[in-house]
């Protein structure tokens, strides 16, 4: 379903302001089926798989005209198609670019040979672009700060460079619209990989508002100090939130994530059964919290390969024969991997445990480079001198204790060395999954031709030793590795010695259970996991109406359900003119006052909206708050017929002069002995908390202290007073930063539910009712007056507004965006009473001569004053209005009606 908004995305990154406002869209629930890009429907599930690069590998012919393409084995995206493809009826499409650069005048040809062959859709990207985009934004910018890499010069990772981050949304816009060639938005998924296309679920959800999009960081996340730094910080965090579904590796990355979210975007996620959600303007952001795995099919037939078993017989010869222990490491070159800290606890091993020299050698496997630049080359000389400089101190004719292979492997040679290793080494100061131990656990689970050509008995337990990082995403997975510290040399160097001196049946059990949970958690199970979490996020995409707001990468959908809209002024004005009796129930914090103001006393143009609708004898107005009686009545004192309810409704007036009474049994407060230590001990150590202390009530505020460490102390708290309290008459709610100890079944639908009933008890049934509030305590209120027909507390064809602040799920039926809009509709409201008010004295006027002989009034304001009594009188004097005409013989004032002759 496509949004009728239009802003050019780029335009944002340019940092010129935007040639549009703030863009809003209602879009048609019945659209969806005339935006539709792709075939019409498909008779599997399909998902359309979205990353850098292609699995594929592209070959020039050897004439050199025209090209030759195959899969690429080790690619994830194959893998996972491998995995789950042919056992839950599911269609792969692939989007991404070739690792090879497709002259212009191939690119149509070769587009249309990978879609029919291998449904893949290719992006072409000129080599400036491909540049400044991956070498650039990527490689400069976003991969070295999401590894905690900050910009504190040049030289570490550079500058912010905005036309890198143009290339950067600019390849994003490029494949969401090569996902537009393929996509049915109706039917398909679409699961977005890695850091390279974090804008991409804007453009997509731009395009198709109900689109059923994944999207999975393969990298780590930084902690909100880290991402704070990068200037793009929230564009980014909007439009991964554009997606259904958003995946990490490990709880830490989830948490700073949404640690984020918070600092950054004010939004708070909580967990329901299992499942943790981001409310985001009435869509629920699912997190998924899932490492991947390997392919176990594809690593156990590389193990059987014939050149798999000459090369384990090689590398048997070369060490084990010669009476050679073997430890491994395999590392891209890069500055993260920690390779020279690994050299260095070889060489610290090698210096304090003299027995180990000539026997024990450390091959590194360095794997090729992913970027470029001088870090690369500085990781390069640094690893080949210190190779030099251990092996020219520790070696001897025909023993290197340090072996460097600085060349590419292929993936056989790889697991042949995984075979023979007793010990594998990931030593990486920060790292996402890396699935290094993973194969190396099923290399030396190995097969029976490898057990004998390593003089195994197939009978006897595998055994293998790991010593991880504790900074690799795969480190909380694998329970029974040696978890280190790689910046510790000494400490990386004791766990060396400790991995080649265990006991034999201990290596064996540690095995075990590695063996056991990654042969489960494969790729498959992966996969699996995420496409079904990913279908229960979008099941109720169908049910929902979707406005697109907003402009550039700051575009948000916004989902609420059918029967919920925003509140039309035009309409409520004209129910409002034509009723008689109304019923106004209002907040206050966050309704007609914003959250964030500091100074919460109401303003003077808030007095006089309240006391012009307050004027109107129609009228019946109601200001519902948490807050005490006292500051209430100090606020509100120039407002003489407002009524109002204080902390929830326990206390209720229904004007300035008359007394408070209470809408619940007197409260037994001796509870507050117990609750008052405690929250002040969680006051004592949360900085920027606030203890208010009410007559029935106490609340716990924590909106000036650190986000998180105040949610997590506000849970905490709640925890602690529900246990203190449990035989105490309370009830103790979280709300937004408080944490609330009140008497029991005090809420403000009592208040509701007993203006109604005062009103239906006077012969006033309301047919006009409207209740405005922003949080939870005030569903309580929209929850009352929407029975209010059924329980005839209001008239058969009263018109009810239940209406809540902001968009998001609640009982009313209404929104109102903000603040600004609700004053503004009281403004209108109070305006409308003015003007019948004027129109009433100018009836007045024309009658005075008449009421002063037949009634002795000798002023027109004693005349009009004495109307205005009367009407208050009738009001609120419990009589029938027949009775009090009579008895009188005159009309009623209602509203200024012509009075009888």
């Amino acid at each position: 379903m496509g949004s009728r908004s239009y802003s050019n995305l780029l335009e944002l990154t340019s940092g010129e302001p935007p040639s549009v406002g703030r863009i809003i869209s209602d879009l048609d629930e019945d659209s969806d089926s005339d935006t539709s890009a792709g075939p019409s429907s498909s008779p599997r599930d399909r998902t359309i798989v979205v990353a850098n690069h292609l699995p594929i590998r592209a070959h020039r012919r050897p004439d050199g005209r025209g090209w030759t393409f195959s899969w690429d084995e080790d690619s994830l995206l194959l893998q996972l198609k491998d995995a789950i493809g042919d056992h839950c009826d599911m269609e792969f499409i692939y989007v991404g670019c070739l690792r090879d650069e497709i002259p212009p005048a191939d690119q149509d040809e070769v587009g249309q040979i990978l879609l029919e062959t291998f449904k893949c859709v290719p992006a072409f990207l000129s080599p400036d672009l491909l540049t400044r985009f991956y070498h650039g934004f990527c490689k400069q910018h976003l991969w070295p700060l999401f590894h905690y890499m900050l910009p504190l010069s040049p030289e570490l990772g550079g500058r912010f460079d905005r036309s890198l981050w143009q290339a950067y949304v600019s390849v994003n816009k490029i494949f969401a619209d090569k996902i537009l060639e393929v996509i049915n938005p109706d039917e398909d998924f679409v699961w977005v990989h890695d850091y390279h296309l974090m804008v991409l679920p804007t453009f997509l959800r731009k395009r198709f508002n109900r689109v059923k999009l994944g999207f999975f960081l393969h990298s780590p996340f930084p902690s909100s100090e880290i991402y704070k730094t990068l200037l793009v910080r929230e564009e980014l965090l909007r439009a991964l939130l554009n997606s259904d579904l958003i995946g990490f590796h490990t709880f830490d990355y989830a948490r700073h994530f949404l640690s984020c979210c918070s600092r950054l975007l004010g939004l708070s996620y909580e967990s329901k059964r299992g499942y943790i959600g981001l409310e985001y303007y009435g869509r629920t952001v699912s997190i998924k919290i899932l490492p991947v795995g390997i392919h176990m099919g594809q690593l156990r037939s590389v193990l059987s390969l014939p050149e798999t078993k000459v090369k384990v017989a090689k590398v048997v010869e070369q060490f084990r024969d010669r009476g050679r222990v073997m430890l491994l490491g395999v590392d891209d070159m890069d500055i993260f991997k920690g390779i020279s800290l690994k050299l260095l606890a070889m060489e610290e091993l090698l210096k304090q445990h003299a027995e180990w020299r000539g026997k024990v050698v450390l091959v590194q496997i360095a794997n090729p480079a992913r970027g470029r630049g001088r870090d690369v080359r500085e990781v390069q000389e640094e690893t080949q001198a210190m190779v030099r400089r251990i092996n020219e101190a520790y070696g001897a004719n025909g023993y290197e204790p340090v072996i460097l292979i600085n060349e590419p492997l292929q993936f056989y040679e790889r697991m042949a060395h995984y075979v023979v290793a007793e010990c594998c080494l990931v030593t990486a100061v920060r790292d996402g999954m890396n699935l290094i131990p993973y194969e190396y656990i099923i290399a030396r689970q190995g097969n029976n031709n490898l057990d004998r050509i390593l003089g195994l008995n197939p009978s006897t337990p595998k055994k293998s030793m790991l010593v991880v990082s504790e900074f690799v995403g795969c480190s909380p997975s694998l329970s029974g590795a040696i978890r280190v510290n790689p910046w510790n040399i000494e400490a990386v160097a004791d766990a060396m010695v400790y991995a080649l001196e265990m006991s034999e049946p201990e290596k064996q059990l540690r095995h075990e259970k590695h063996y056991r949970f990654v042969s489960i958690h494969d790729v498959g199970y992966w996969a699996k996991s995420f496409l079904q979490d990913l279908a229960r996020t979008c099941q109720g995409h169908s049910k929902r109406r979707c406005w697109g707001i907003g402009f550039g990468l700051g575009f948000r959908v916004v989902a609420l359900d059918s029967n919920f809209r925003k509140l039309s002024m035009e309409h409520i004005v004209s129910a409002y003119k034509r009723s008689k009796t109304r019923a106004i129930l209002l907040d206050y914090d966050g309704t007609l006052m914003p959250q964030a103001s500091i100074d919460k006393s109401p303003s003077s143009n808030s007095i006089e909206i309240l006391n012009n609708l307050c004027a109107d004898m129609n009228n019946v107005v109601f200001l519902v708050s948490a807050r005490s009686r006292s500051t209430l009545s100090g606020w509100f004192s120039p407002c003489e017929n407002l009524g109002m309810a204080a902390e929830h409704g326990y206390f209720l007036r229904l004007k300035r002069d008359a007394e408070w009474e209470t809408c619940a049994p007197v409260a037994d407060c001796s509870w507050k002995q117990i609750a008052d230590p405690v929250m002040k001990l969680y006051t004592e150590t949360t900085d920027g908390s606030t203890i208010e202390d009410k007559e029935t009530a106490v609340v716990w505020s924590y909106e000036d202290a650190d986000p998180d460490f105040g949610s997590c102390q506000a849970k905490e708290l709640l925890d602690h007073l529900e246990s203190v309290l449990a035989n105490e008459p309370v009830s103790v709610k979280s709300g937004p930063h408080v944490v609330e100890v009140k008497p029991q079944g005090v809420n403000k639908g009592l208040v509701a539910r007993r203006l109604l009933s005062v009103m239906q008890e006077r012969g006033l049934s309301p047919d006009f009712i409207l209740c405005i509030g922003d949080d939870r305590s005030d569903e309580d209120m929209f929850e009352i007056i929407g029975t209010a027909m059924a329980s005839s507390s209001a008239t058969p064809a009263a018109e009810v507004f239940a209406c809540t602040v902001g968009r998001k799920p609640s009982k009313a039926k209404y929104y109102l965006d903000d603040t600004a809009e609700i004053v503004r509709l009281m403004q209108g409201l109070a305006a409308v009473s003015e003007q019948v008010r004027r129109s009433s004295q100018m009836s007045i006027c024309k009658l005075s001569m008449q009421e002063e002989v037949r009634f002795g009034w000798t002023t027109l304001a004693d005349s009009y004053n004495n109307h205005v009594h009367r009407a208050n009188w009738i009001r609120t004097s419990g009589l029938p209005t027949e009775e009090v005409d009579r008895s009188s013989g005159r009309s009623p004032y209602r509203g200024g009606s012509r009075l009888k002759q």
